[in-house]
């Protein structure tokens, strides 16, 4: 790959309150995003250390292209998940790509502990350690509140933060983004909890001029037509990715009352249609994009007796409507708001959050787990039982609650219940029953996420294929993404930003490639990952999928363990070649 790009590393140590720029000319062929971030977390990462432990790295990056062609509004963070001890990936968007450009950054990596609560200033006059123990205990949109009072470079600052959950090192809090995104999946809020940062606030002002100005508009100008133009970018822009739930339900995919039924009789309330006929106020953009599918909307709430309410303002999507609604059996958009609102304010990725809950309501009803344990009853469709549960995982007041805060695998490890602890390789599954592909998919993808390799779409869009091209779908599209995610293209323009757009948007900077490097980039990356996850544990022969899966109707109908069993054992061939 033609480049003579240096990339430029931001060293952060909390320990020692001391700060490093390092100029990696050797990362240039990574591009930038997960190239760049798994090499550095393959170099630093210790395998014989806690995930927790103050030494273990917080990576972030963004890519070439981000915030200067459309729709590339990512930063990825890597990390040691203490949720399930092993890769720790995860996506976020609003203005953070855009300020760690203007900052100079195109990779950030945070190290140790700081000795009292803190948070960092980083621009591209330099970085500033600051005292957070007053934000200590705060929720997540209270410290947002202060922090962006306290700091400059409004417009093009990014405020990323943590809940009390991320202060107690729950295993699946998150990293709160400008308020309407997240680091939501495996647990980097607990990272920053034990590294005693509460918050990282970056902005910058610098420039960085594009050469070839006539080519760069050609470019963009084409990327922008089809993204605003074309019907791609529709759905995205329209309900949003909650009109998957409907699409899903009427399907048997729709992933209800802990799995124990794949379609929900309420479905229709608490649909996507149903959110932006009721209840949408606005629509939002990432930096940098022009499509706007961030979907706000109006929750009216209670607080005092005499017609006393407050208004907030949430953001909604399939898999908060799936974790916190149909997976929960909530018949209304108020009870999910509710519960939505909870995780947002205490700093709890959604999708575990309600999956555990799941758990716990089935393990209840089944007298595995007690009133006296739980201190409530929980029961489906009931909002309040869920909402002192969630408060007592975060406060963990005894060992039940601090067992719970490990996640649903943990959980069901110590109190029993495996086979309907809807989790694939100890993390809590997505909103999709489609079939074998999304299973395998989310067990054996880098981070366990069904965006890993879109499993979902296999099941469906190779539904009468065989179970041997479904594996081989799911390795080829992974390799793929893992490309995209270089370039921390957001994946809803994955349809956009197909090859030759990507090496045109490349060309349009001065970054030369060809298919087969990207390719070839893909497939190292991947092989970064595997060899790095089995440094950590990750053991093929210990992926357990809970009986559930294999109970309940899917899209493409009756399971069987078997047939599982199969598909795995072929794609386990397929990487040890």
């Amino acid at each position: 790959m033609a480049t003579k790009r240096i990339i430029r590393v931001l060293d952060i140590n909390l320990s020692e309150e001391k700060v490093a720029t390092h100029h990696r000319e050797d990362l240039a062929p990574f591009i930038g995003g997960i190239g760049v971030a798994s090499k550095l977390f393959a170099e630093l990462v210790d395998a014989q250390k806690d995930p927790l432990d103050p030494e273990q790295p917080i990576i972030l990056a963004n890519g070439p292209l981000s915030t200067i062609f459309p729709v590339v509004t990512k930063t990825v963070a890597v990390f040691r998940s203490p949720l399930t001890g092993e890769w720790g990936e995860s996506y976020a968007g609003m203005r953070l790509a855009l300020a760690m450009r203007m900052s100079g950054f195109q990779a950030i990596v945070i190290r140790g502990r700081a000795k009292k609560p803190v948070y960092l200033s980083i621009s591209d006059h330099g970085v500033r350690f600051k005292d957070a123990t007053a934000l200590w205990g705060l929720s997540v949109s209270e410290t947002g509140s202060i922090l962006r009072g306290l700091e400059q470079g409004r417009g093009h600052r990014s405020c990323i933060r943590i809940g009390p959950a991320g202060e107690k090192c729950v295993s699946f809090a998150n990293v709160n983004v400008d308020t309407y995104r997240h680091f939501g999946r495996l647990g980097l809020g607990a990272l920053f909890g034990a590294k005693n940062l509460k918050a990282v606030v970056i902005y910058g002002e610098k420039d960085e001029p594009i050469e070839n100005l006539a080519q760069y508009n050609r470019v963009y100008k084409d990327i922008y037509d089809k993204a605003v133009t074309t019907d791609i970018m529709d759905k995205y822009h329209g309900i949003g990715t909650a009109i998957n739930v409907n699409g899903l339900n009427n399907l048997n995919g729709l992933p209800t009352k802990n799995l124990q039924q794949s379609s929900f009789e309420q479905a229709e309330a608490i649909s996507g249609e149903a959110f932006a006929e009721q209840s949408l106020i606005r629509k939002m953009a990432c930096a940098g994009c022009p499509v706007g599918c961030i979907h706000i909307g109006l929750y009216r709430r209670e607080f005092g007796p005499g017609f006393d309410y407050e208004s907030k303002n949430l953001s909604y999507d399939h898999e908060l409507i799936f974790a916190l609604g149909s997976f929960l059996g909530m018949s209304s958009q108020e009870k999910i708001y509710a519960l939505i609102d909870a995780v947002e304010e205490l700093g709890l990725d959604a999708i575990s959050a309600g999956v555990l809950l799941g758990w716990v309501t089935e393990a209840f009803e089944k007298g595995i787990l007690t009133e006296e344990q739980l201190g409530v009853k929980p029961t489906f469709d009931q909002t309040e039982p869920y909402l002192e549960i969630l408060q007592q995982l975060v406060q963990q007041p005894n060992e039940f609650y601090r067992v719970l805060a490990l996640g649903s695998y943990a959980a069901a490890q110590r109190y029993g219940g495996h086979d309907f602890a809807m989790t694939l390789a100890k993390n809590e599954m997505a909103g999709y029953h489609t079939g074998y592909a999304n299973i395998l998919g989310q067990a054996v993808g880098a981070r366990h996420s069904h965006l890993d390799n879109a499993g979902y779409s296999v099941d469906q869009k190779l539904k009468d294929k065989s179970a041997e091209e479904k594996v081989q779908a799911l390795v080829k599209e992974e390799k793929w993404r893992n490309v995209l995610n270089c370039l921390t293209i957001c994946l809803f323009a994955r349809e956009i930003y197909q090859v030759e757009t990507v090496l045109s948007a490349l060309d349009a900077i001065g970054i030369k490639s060809n298919e087969a490097e990207l390719n070839g980039l893909g497939e190292e990356i991947f092989k970064i990952k595997h060899n790095t996850r089995l440094r950590l544990g990750y053991d093929f022969n210990q992926l357990a999928v809970p009986k559930r899966f294999f109970e309940t109707v899917s899209v493409t109908g009756n399971l069987n363990p078997a047939t599982w069993q199969e598909m795995l054992e072929y794609y386990k061939s397929i990487i040890r070649e």
